[in-house]
């Protein structure tokens, strides 16, 4: 994987509006929330960034995208998406910061960490899981703002049960709080075909639970 990944391999594909600079509300005052038991619940605000492509294109040619492998049972396979942990992969762009500001104030805690998903196609997905820290957690926080093109998000009791979904993308901000990442888990399927997409993920920064 070169170092780079070319913002040129994503433009033929990306036929989207959102090309103004991009922009947000700082109040969140958009967010509604979803209550789904177990003291988890789900804030949501559609279309909250403005300008998401422009983001996008900035974020795809900048940053040094990976590969990462994870053990399914016997074997060790490849995570169909790419990742990047900001600032180490990349300068990011002005606006994350500010996003993190905006988001800690909100919720009254120290949104630190910022990470990458790329989803390049339907291909690229990732299968039902709750975060590696947080789902040990008894309450967590992690916001996600998504540019590029909407793709499926799927949010389930864990062990499995009724699914909600939302097509996340065009700077839609989502944020899974309480005990939703113990007691749910969420994925993004595979599909037949999808333009690319970023999920940038805001977290706080977490000690490890005690005996994990």
């Amino acid at each position: 994987m070169p170092r780079r990944y070319a913002a040129r391999m994503l433009r033929g594909q990306l036929d989207l509006l959102g090309h103004e600079p991009a922009a947000f509300d700082p109040t969140c005052a958009a967010l509604q929330r979803r209550k789904l038991g177990a003291g988890a619940f789900v804030d949501y605000a559609p279309g909250w960034l403005c300008g998401h492509a422009a983001l996008f294109e900035q974020l795809a040619s900048t940053t040094a995208w990976r590969t990462s492998e994870e053990r399914m049972y016997d074997r060790i396979v490849q995570v169909p998406r790419l990742y990047a942990v900001l600032p180490d992969d990349g300068p990011g762009h002005r606006l994350l910061p500010e996003i993190a500001r905006a988001l800690s104030r909100h919720y009254r805690a120290r949104f630190t960490r910022i990470s990458l998903a790329l989803y390049r196609d339907g291909r690229d997905s990732v299968a039902w899981h709750g975060d590696r820290v947080a789902r040990r957690m008894q309450d967590a926080l992690v916001a996600t703002v998504s540019v590029g093109a909407p793709r499926r998000f799927l949010l389930r009791p864990h062990g499995g049960g009724r699914s909600r979904s939302w097509n996340l993308g065009w700077g839609d901000l989502l944020v899974m709080g309480g005990s939703c990442q113990r007691t749910f888990q969420h994925c993004v399927p595979k599909l037949a075909r999808a333009e690319p997409r970023i999920a940038i993920m805001f977290r706080p920064e977490w000690e490890e639970p005690v005996g994990s």
